[in-house]
């Protein structure tokens, strides 16, 4: 829960920044664990993620239990809820999830972009497991005199040393939903059509989670190993939509982890950019 609104009528939109979002605590079981591995590509022989006898926590599925922040956000009418996108996504990793339990998580507004004709909100969660950062594009909210932070990440222009196939399912987003994003748009032709898109989409986060299992395998790492994740969503992806992600290794690789800068393609366009997923790889 919030501590208090600002007045939006009367405060510019920097005005949220260090506004907190309050503690909430969420449980889940090992049930909601399997149904997200599966909503994320996880197939039936993975039998770690998705086999209570072996089970491992894919460490994404926290966003899943971190949602209620940037939608409290949006509740209490910081940006116009109809308008306002998820820009981009980045998840730190700091102990791996329980495979059933609770979640005790704060929440708070740490910064807030002016990009001109529109602001970006920084959403941070964290927990003694993870710190995340949603990154929320209001159109119509910019233009009060902040800092423009940082600009969008430059396409790489050496050859990929990875190149992978993701294909998404048709009934992928209807899945995903279960997890709690149930925001109509994804689900209802009707809603989207009101969102400007022709037809339901995937959820970002679906996304960006289903790329990171090929990209685990691509760097011998098991995807239960993420450490930390970011991603720009540059485009809508459709359920059924085969993507084509390309990964660059090297240059930050440690002791015990690698590190792959990716961006992602469906049907030409680019879906995922400034990618850059980190997974620990134990010999």
């Amino acid at each position: 829960m919030s501590t208090g609104t600002v007045d939006v009528g009367e405060q510019n939109a920097g005005a949220w920044a260090g506004h907190s979002l309050g503690e909430r605590t969420v449980a889940y079981d090992e049930r909601d664990v399997i149904l997200y591995a599966l909503a994320v590509g996880a197939a039936a022989t993975d039998l770690d993620l998705v086999f209570e006898e072996r089970l491992r926590v894919l460490p994404t599925f926290a966003l899943t239990q971190a949602q209620w922040a940037p939608d409290a956000l949006g509740s209490l009418g910081a940006f116009d809820i109809t308008t306002a996108v998820h820009g981009s996504q980045r998840l730190l990793v700091r102990e791996p999830l329980p495979v059933s339990g609770e979640l005790t998580m704060t929440a708070r507004v740490a910064d807030v972009w002016d990009k001109g004709s529109a602001a970006v909100f920084d959403v941070e969660v964290e927990s003694a497991y993870f710190l995340a950062t949603w990154s929320l594009f209001a159109p119509g909210r910019g233009g009060f005199g902040g800092d423009r932070g940082a600009s969008r990440p430059k396409p790489r222009e050496t050859p990929a040393d990875l190149e992978l196939e993701v294909r998404t399912a048709s009934n992928q987003a209807a899945l995903y939903r279960l997890l709690g994003d149930r925001h109509h748009m994804h689900i209802d032709p009707e809603a989207a059509k009101a969102a400007g898109m022709p037809r339901p989409f995937m959820h970002g986060l679906c996304t960006l989670a289903a790329v990171t299992l090929p990209l685990a395998a691509a760097a011998g790492a098991h995807p239960a190993d993420l450490v930390e994740l970011e991603g720009r969503f540059a485009s809508p992806v459709f359920p059924g939509d085969r993507l084509d992600a390309r990964g660059w290794t090297g240059g930050e690789a440690g002791q015990d982890g690698t590190t792959v800068h990716f961006e992602v393609t469906a049907d030409g366009r680019t879906a995922l950019s400034g990618g850059r997923a980190q997974f620990r790889v134990t010999a």
